[in-house]
């Protein structure tokens, strides 16, 4: 429909389309308690959601005295990589929103992620969604900058060929809704009250303009958003 308010949606992954942080953080505790760091799933997530495990070397290092190497991340990428093989499921109506709208807006949508991209599209194969974004894949582990800058989200756009201001961003973190933000997109939050997911008002107060619940609303919600002023 020519009136849908937007040129392009622009998803986060994990917490947005894939249920992966429960499992990527169980994997991460394991292995930070490894490293004499004992840590919950739960903890692990209130610490790193939203955040690349490489950015955070400092903060390990701090608690544990091991300065993180390439050859431990690579390490934790496969022990994560086998549990999401394994273990990972989609978010609930994740795939029938992105499959409406990709055929609402002609193909103009992409996964921007501050995941390295194997994981990305393992999980989007996965829960049988890469189709929808084949070509439109965009990992923060590959822009100057990860999210909260906007790096990931502007490469997006510029390869779909759209304004930022033209997009909606849908994120569940308070990292990733900052991201879009700084990138001049409208940026729409998806909060279940859940762990691993920035609250309501958390996701409101950087800039998300509406905050839902379910994915099933995502498409008409889009739809009938209308910007202020």
């Amino acid at each position: 429909m020519s009136s849908f308010p937007f040129a392009a949606v622009l998803f986060d992954c994990d917490g947005v389309l894939v249920d992966s942080e429960p499992i990527t953080n169980r994997v991460l505790a394991e292995m930070l308690g490894e490293l004499g760091w004992p840590l919950t799933t739960d903890e692990s997530m209130r610490i790193f959601t939203g955040k690349a495990v490489k950015d955070e070397a400092d903060l390990i290092e701090s608690k544990t005295g091991f300065l993180i190497t390439p050859e431990w991340l690579h390490g934790f990428r496969e022990r994560r990589n086998e549990a999401l093989e394994r273990d990972l499921t989609a978010i609930p109506n994740a795939p029938a929103a992105v499959r409406a709208l990709f055929e609402q807006l002609d193909g103009r949508i992409a996964c921007a992620s501050g995941a390295d991209r194997f994981k990305v599209e393992l999980q989007l194969e996965k829960v049988g969604i890469l189709d929808c974004f084949a070509g439109r894949v965009f990992s923060g582990h590959e822009m100057p900058r990860s999210k909260p800058a906007p790096d990931v989200y502007l490469a997006a756009a510029a390869a779909l060929g759209v304004d930022p201001k033209r997009c909606a961003v849908v994120e569940d973190t308070v990292t990733g809704a900052m991201a879009g933000v700084a990138a001049g997109a409208t940026v729409f939050g998806y909060s279940t009250g859940e762990s691993g997911h920035s609250g309501p008002e958390a996701l409101r107060s950087v800039g998300a303009v509406q905050v839902f619940s379910d994915m099933a609303e995502l498409p008409a919600l889009l739809a009938a958003h209308r910007p202020v002023g």
